[in-house]
């Protein structure tokens, strides 16, 4: 890709689609909050809400429009007259007007035409422009429909005044040669913005991002922790550092606070992240093998592939039944204690021992009680943390 291509547009949306997780319902306060913390770390544009949803819904995205965030802000409608009339007077920037284009949810959800789909597109787009608002058409299953078809969906979108057009693979299906191959064929034929919206029921959300990106997507849909429905969306941290570390773009987005970001949204959604949640999750930059510990006290380069820095953590070295002694020796000097190799060898003994049963790591307490014993000492004493073996 050409250098001066390397850039994106991050449009997330947790406060909208992240939120139709099942069971999911933020508050207007932790919309308020989470759209502020977006915004602080440079996230470009944010999808907000549904106005059809009513004047609940409404009243939380203008309390977000009244923030004066450098974000733009977008709101989410179907391609119906009552969905564009609840948009106006929000002072929103722009509208996604959703319309199915595969035949499958012509046919099997709308119960009608290909033509019927473009005549609404036409119709309901011109209407949107003439409110003020940019206007982007979201092609609903567009990872289902017939490549001509969406070629002529488009040219119609452009013809009514649409500057964008979302390529959403709604039910999460498509895996990333054929996004590569797809993006890249709809941006040889138009010249409109082209927004990628990826599902993770393959597991596949945020690889078939970074492949529209690079294909020539100008914006790319995400959600903090990958919040969204069924599977989830493609995950915001997950495409920032991909897209950065694998393919060069400058995102523009700073990640040094996002653990506060992820905590708050899983905060806000009751969805718990995950341990080992790429990127955010507690046991990512921890590490407990030998060879792995050795490799790291060298040099941390030698098994973190990604530096915690980027999201303003440090690693973190534990002991349990897959450690070696110098993980086992590096424990016990934090606590002003040194080991011999085989002094070591004999505690790393009652290490593993002690997690097989207990189905837990020691703590400084376990590991005083382990020194004591072999030094024949009582574990009471309080100066055992403070002897060395000579």
């Amino acid at each position: 890709m050409d250098q001066t291509q390397r850039t994106i547009i991050i449009d997330d949306t947790t406060l909208r689609d992240g939120e139709q997780t099942a069971g999911v319902a933020f508050s207007v306060e932790e919309k308020i909050d989470i759209a502020c913390s977006l915004d602080a770390i440079g996230i470009h544009e944010l999808e907000i809400g549904t106005p059809a949803m009513g004047n609940d819904e409404c009243t939380s995205i203008q309390a977000i429009t009244q923030l004066g965030l450098n974000a733009r802000l977008l709101v989410w409608a179907r391609m119906h007259k009552r969905d564009i009339a609840a948009c106006k007077h929000l002072d929103v920037d722009m509208v996604d007007l959703s319309i199915p284009v595969s035949d499958q949810q012509i046919t099997n959800k709308l119960s009608k035409t290909r033509n019927w789909v473009l005549d609404s597109i036409q119709h309901y787009v011109s209407e949107a422009v003439d409110m003020g608002l940019d206007v982007c058409v979201g092609g609903e299953d567009a990872s289902r429909a017939d490549f001509s078809f969406l070629l002529k969906v488009i040219e119609v979108a452009q013809q009514a005044g649409a500057r964008r057009f979302r390529f959403a693979d709604t039910v999460g299906i498509m895996e990333p040669f054929g996004v590569l191959a797809i993006i890249q064929n709809l941006r040889n034929n138009t010249d409109i913005e082209i927004e990628m919206h990826a599902h993770d029921d393959l597991g596949l959300a945020t690889a078939n991002t970074m492949a529209a990106a690079v294909a020539g997507a100008t914006h790319v849909n995400t959600t903090v922790n990958g919040l969204g429905e069924r599977a989830g969306n493609a995950a915001l941290e997950e495409v920032v550092v991909g897209l950065e570390n694998l393919y060069g773009f400058d995102v523009g987005v700073n990640l040094t606070n996002f653990s506060d970001v992820a905590n708050k949204v899983a905060s806000a959604s009751g969805r718990p992240i995950p341990w080992q949640k790429s990127l955010t999750g507690e046991g990512v930059y921890t590490h407990e093998s030998g060879v792995h510990v050795d490799g790291l006290l060298k040099d941390f380069k030698n098994y973190e592939g990604v530096n915690p820095a980027i999201f303003g953590r440090q690693h973190k070295l534990i002991v349990g039944k897959h450690s070696g002694r110098h993980g086992v020796m590096r424990a016990y000097s934090e606590l002003g204690i040194a080991l011999t190799y085989v002094q070591a060898e004999i505690i790393l003994a009652h290490i593993r021992k002690y997690v097989s049963i207990s189905k837990r790591l020691p703590g400084e307490k376990e590991f005083i009680r382990f020194f004591a014993e072999l030094c024949n000492f009582d574990t009471d004493s309080k100066t055992v943390s403070a002897l060395a073996f000579n």
